[in-house]
């Protein structure tokens, strides 16, 4: 029996629809935030990110701690070490460093004179957390909001620790300034991750 023109056509658009069906099953919606228990106790009340397993961790007394999905910094662009929040700004303005304007110039020389002021489309989303260290200032690392989400779990910023934008406002609403932020090196961080 030869198939009706309605069957065709009704096939023709489920397989036109395939590819966008195949990606969207394939899409890993972003874990939200919760509490664990961590392995190895660490001091209440300061940030530690684990870059290899694309988590930050800001922690509770009794060896808790709310956990975070995140980005990190790509290749040698993510530093490692001690820092602390000397700022805190609600949809911060941007601008790019020398150093991101030297590496891609087609991407950020544009901003490079007057920035971004901030916004929903603004790189740094809705609030950022300035990293400091004692001596040299503000590093221009950043923990920060991203509008896009594809983005978590990977290494593919400039160097700064990025989660979603209602992630980053809640992390924000309950980090005071002056909290310690450890940001560890790449490979083998597992150590203090939850079990």
């Amino acid at each position: 029996m030869a198939p009706t023109r309605r069957k065709v056509l009704a096939g023709g658009a489920a397989a036109a629809l395939l590819p966008s069906a195949l990606a969207a099953q394939n899409y890993q919606p972003v874990m939200e935030p919760h509490v664990v228990t961590l392995r190895h106790p660490l001091p209440p009340h300061e940030l530690h990110v684990f870059p290899d397993h694309f988590r930050l961790y800001w922690t509770l007394p009794e060896g808790r701690a709310w956990v975070y999905p995140i980005r990190v910094g790509r290749d040698d662009l993510y530093e490692a070490g001690a820092f602390y929040v000397g700022a805190k700004k609600e949809w911060p303005s941007w601008m790019p460093t020398p150093g991101m304007i030297e590496r891609e110039p087609e991407l950020y020389e544009p901003y490079a004179e007057e920035g971004m002021e901030g916004g929903p489309d603004n790189p740094l989303g809705a609030r950022a957390l300035y990293l400091f260290q004692e001596g040299r200032g503000d590093t221009f690392l950043r923990i920060h909001g991203t509008n896009d989400p594809r983005t978590i779990g990977r290494a593919v910023s400039n160097g700064c620790a990025g989660l979603t934008n209602e992630h980053i406002v809640q992390l924000y609403e309950q980090v005071p300034m002056n909290t310690r932020v450890v940001l560890y090196p790449k490979m083998g961080s597992d150590a203090f991750v939850d079990g």
